[in-house]
């Protein structure tokens, strides 16, 4: 949804330019290249429906099969800055069309995975292959066409991320539910080749200048901060966080390799991620805003599947409906920011960060026996709200920021909506957990001898504590409303986030300051 939205990263010298392409190639060119990021943006929501399956099938559990989102969206976070130095070490053309082939082989590779850890090593191999493409696709296609067709030719490829993600889970759901969830995988594979023969035969071969340098210290240094960060928030609840010795390592290294990585930006002539951008007031708002809107990006698609399927009995087709109903909010809040976007930046963003606090309102108050309608509505809202942030965010964040440093500003922008995104589901999941037995524990000790409730007829109604079968049946029920009220806390979670942003928003700047060009 907010990938439609991902700027270029790679310098626009950093290849040598072709012919001029006819009307007819620029067309195939638009099609191959929408082809290809709409599936890299359609596959995250595909995975999320199929959490639930997946957990079965891998008998895992739900803060394990979890990692099959957060760790994709690790990965691709990480991944997305290097698309600069890719693109002039190898041309545009081989790294959009490699990342594409990569990308459609790993996603093979998700359905035909027989374990967990495979599962998982597949979905980061698939966000990190796949990182580039979004990023070249808009880099592409605003060289591929003259500056009076580039106002439709952005309008069309961000409507065509969106209304991709729309259509994925529906169909993605109902394969699960026909056959397993491997096949919304497999539907994915026949059309990435399409686009990668097409692209193929579409785009101008292009020479790789090479000018443009990687600061390997820097950037090996914050991938293994952030990944040692995601496996204390992943794996801390289960091992019990800092009573483990695992947690401690993997928590000290995280702070070394942050030192390593500060120490380094400060100091180097050309770091990996300059700092010193967050001088600017609205950047480095502009950041901490963009790191909330990534904790409630996606963290809804990663709860409501396994609450509705092992809880609340829905089937894989209508979770799919529910989750596609947020791509269609996210159509409508993209036509509203353009409306809104006449106005100050601060009232669509404090519009839709409130519409984000009423959706999380709106959860905490559902419980198991909650109807389609009420998760349709709710899914719609959230998506107008996400629709609606990310206009105004982006235009307020880069009011600042020169032409020199505009690629670079924007690789730390979406390295932080993912890093929020993946840190915020695992927090939430391990919340969940933990809030599951701590309530099922509560809950239990009433169940005993002594109780006098239990005598009463009419106070236990149909349930049956003298038998056996009735027991398992009653412990079922107690640990469907313990879940549900591990649910309930994730949810306010992502609704006091909601309203801590609104404060924020007043403190940025509406007013351009043009003096940081370069």
């Amino acid at each position: 949804m907010t990938m439609s939205s991902s700027t270029s990263l790679a310098a626009p010298d950093a290849v040598s330019p072709a012919e001029e392409p006819s009307t007819a190639r620029r067309v195939l060119i638009l099609v191959m290249v929408v082809m290809g990021s709409t599936l890299y943006a359609t596959t995250l929501l595909i995975a999320s429906t199929l959490l639930p399956q997946m957990q079965g099938t891998m008998s895992a559990t739900q803060d394990e099969i979890a990692w099959a989102m957060t760790f994709n969206i690790l990965a691709t976070a990480v991944a997305t800055p290097m698309t600069g130095w890719l693109a002039a070490r190898f041309g545009r053309r081989e790294t959009m069309t490699w990342s594409v082939f990569l990308f459609t082989l790993t996603t093979l590779m998700c359905g035909l995975a027989d374990s967990l850890e495979t599962l998982i090593l597949w979905r980061v191999l698939q966000g990190a292959l796949g990182a580039p493409v979004i990023p070249l696709s808009q880099t592409i296609l605003l060289d591929t066409f003259p500056k009076r067709q580039q106002g439709l030719v952005t309008s069309i490829f961000g409507m065509a991320v969106v209304i991709g993600p729309v259509i994925g889970p529906t169909v993605g759901g109902m394969l699960s539910e026909l056959y397993s969830w491997r096949w919304a995988f497999y539907m994915i594979v026949p059309v990435g080749l399409m686009s990668f023969v097409g692209l193929r035969l579409t785009l101008a071969h292009d020479r790789p200048t090479g000018r443009t340098s990687l600061d390997w210290t820097g950037f090996l240094s914050l991938a293994v901060t952030i990944a040692c960060i995601q496996l204390v928030l992943s794996r801390g609840q289960r091992l019990d966080w800092f009573d483990s010795g695992e947690i401690l390592i993997e928590a000290f290294i995280a702070v070394i390799a942050f030192w390593v990585f500060l120490a380094h930006s400060l100091t180097a002539r050309r770091p990996f991620l300059n700092l010193r951008l967050l001088l600017d007031r609205n950047y480095a708002l502009g950041l901490v805003l963009v790191l909330i809107y990534g904790m409630l990006n996606f963290t809804p698609m990663v709860l409501l599947p396994p609450l509705l399927q092992q809880h609340a009995g829905f089937p894989d087709a209508l979770i799919g409906e529910v989750i596609a109903a947020r791509g269609v909010g996210a159509t409508i809040g993209f036509f509203l920011a353009i409306f809104i976007g006449r106005m100050d930046a601060r009232i669509g963003l404090v519009g839709g960060f409130a519409l984000q606090a009423l959706s999380g309102l709106w959860l905490m108050a559902i419980d198991l026996n909650v109807d389609m309608h009420t998760l349709l509505t709710n899914s719609l809202v959230q998506g107008i709200a996400i629709g609606v942030i990310w206009v105004p965010l982006t235009l307020a964040t880069f009011r600042n920021i020169g032409g020199a440093d505009l690629a670079e500003a924007t690789a730390v922008y979406h390295l932080l909506r993912n890093i929020g995104s993946s840190f915020f589901i695992s927090i939430c999941v391990a919340e969940i957990v933990r809030a599951t037995g701590a309530n099922y524990g509560r809950m239990v000790e009433n169940l005993n001898p002594f109780n006098p409730v239990l005598n009463l007829p009419w106070a236990m109604g149909g349930w049956d504590v003298q038998s056996l079968a009735g027991l398992a049946k009653l412990s079922k029920e107690i640990g469907r409303q313990a879940a549900m009220l591990g649910y309930i806390n994730a949810f306010g979670f992502y609704t006091l986030c909601s309203a801590m942003a609104v404060p924020l928003i007043l403190f940025v700047n509406s007013r351009a300051r043009r003096t940081t060009s370069a």
